[in-house]
């Protein structure tokens, strides 16, 4: 924890390894069934189908202080000396055998997916042990979140300061985000994009430039669209390799056509502009779909993902129109990287389900005009057909591949999945069913 001041940034309080709630959060990862530094998404989106009933449990294995730091009991975990367990025979005592990896999971919430019955049709078996998990899950977020809300009070106690810059794997968690931006005194909140070694890198250059070249000229990170762009030569002889039928049309005769398309229940791969720089698909290599259709979470997901079916789809929202959807007084940076959880309005549920969680939330990206021009306009012509100015945004990769970054990558996923439809700058591919 610190404050910045100028170009200077002043530590008060640190936490130290082996103590962290990254790893704390990371071991019940890896009790659910899911791979650590990879699958804590998945633990938050498992959480809401379940209720926080064994927080007592979670705080055996970690002492927390008002102030929000905390210290883990070693004796349930074993990351200190182990590369492949992250947690010990004790921790399996307090909280029973872990979840199998890849186990189908679903509970009473919602219906079992077409695509597990026909691996197993004798799934319902599993309903109640997966409701168990479901509620280690929301116990391990419970004091998650609890433990960050305590950290960014005592900050704010101590600084007065009404802006909150946040960074790391933790800053991911669009839930506890909510909650930073609802019950703290905290009025603008800023959160690092792209965790990991990529923002490691990112705040090594700063630090450089204004701690030890003293620079004082300020930037801020409007978007994320920071990867790597491909030309017109590039993209058209990656179709032309594999000798794909194409059409070369207009910005307008494309919005037309995917607004149809995607009407009619059509899956489009949308490929533009320089790839995203961090985790999230922010409609530059999307996957994207019809949100009003109640089903379309199924099909995305029959049609490529085959991912757990409990895991939301993403909106992403026209700029002008969050505040009619979401429970939002005002834009934050957050909204635009995706990485806030708001509660949709009650009357818009009904109107987007596919993007809706089962608790009503959603993690919405807000688009913006000037930052993505492109995209904005087929948000914008799908409202004016629709009067819904918003579609669901999934990453364009198949379950278990990194995000397509080249037009061959995306050529390849479209290949290999049943997306109808895909647009590649101006160059669209249609399928002929």
């Amino acid at each position: 924890l610190g404050y910045g001041k100028g170009n200077k940034i002043t530590i008060s309080e640190e936490l130290h390894f082996p103590h962290s709630l990254g790893l704390l959060y990371s071991a019940f990862t890896a009790f659910l069934g899911f791979k650590v530094n990879e699958g804590e998404y998945k633990v938050m989106g498992m959480a809401p189908y379940g209720k926080p009933k064994y927080v007592d449990k979670v705080l055996k294995v970690v002492k927390i202080s008002d102030d929000g730091s905390l210290e883990l009991d070693l004796s349930y975990f074993t990351f200190t000396h182990s590369t492949k367990k992250t947690f010990s025979k004790k921790f399996v005592e307090l909280f029973g055998e872990p979840r199998v990896p890849e186990t189908p999971f679903f509970t009473e919430e919602f219906e079992i997916p077409s695509y597990y019955e026909k691996i197993d049709g004798s799934l319902n078996k599993l309903k109640e042990k997966n409701q168990y998990y479901a509620d280690i899950a929301a116990s391990i977020q419970y004091v998650a979140e609890d433990i960050i809300l305590k950290m960014a009070k005592n900050l704010y106690k101590k600084t007065g300061i009404k802006n909150l810059c946040y960074a790391g794997g933790v800053a991911l968690n669009s839930k506890a985000n909510y909650r930073l931006l609802k019950e703290t005194e905290f009025e603008n909140v800023f959160i690092q994009p792209a965790a990991t070694d990529a923002g490691g890198a990112l705040g090594a250059a700063l630090w450089v430039w204004h701690q030890l070249f003293d620079k004082k000229e300020k930037q801020v990170l409007e978007h994320a669209y920071l990867g790597k762009g491909f030309s017109y030569d590039e993209i058209k002889n990656s179709i032309e390799e594999k000798n794909l039928r194409y059409q070369e049309l207009s910005d307008e005769k494309i919005y037309q056509k995917l607004v149809e398309a995607l009407k009619n229940g059509k899956v489009i791969g949308w490929y533009q502009g320089r790839c995203e720089w961090g985790p999230r698909a922010l409609g530059n290599r999307s996957i994207l779909a019809d949100p009003r259709n109640p089903k379309m979470k199924e099909i995305v997901n029959v049609k490529i993902k085959f991912r757990e079916p409990f895991r939301p789809f993403a909106p992403s929202v026209l700029e002008e129109d969050i505040k009619e959807i979401f429970d939002i007084d005002k834009e934050q940076y957050p909204h635009r990287f995706m990485l806030m959880t708001h509660m949709v309005k009650d009357e818009k549920r009904k109107i987007i389900p596919a993007v809706t969680h089962v608790d009503g939330s959603s993690r919405l990206q807000s688009v913006k005009k000037k930052y993505n021009p492109r995209y904005w306009q087929l948000l914008n012509h799908f409202k004016k057909e629709t009067g819904v100015g918003v579609v669901l945004n999934t990453s364009f990769n198949l379950r278990g591949e990194p995000i397509v970054n080249s037009p061959k990558d995306a050529i390849k996923t479209f290949l290999n999945s049943g997306i109808d439809i895909l647009v590649l700058e101006n160059f669209l591919i249609e399928k002929i069913t």
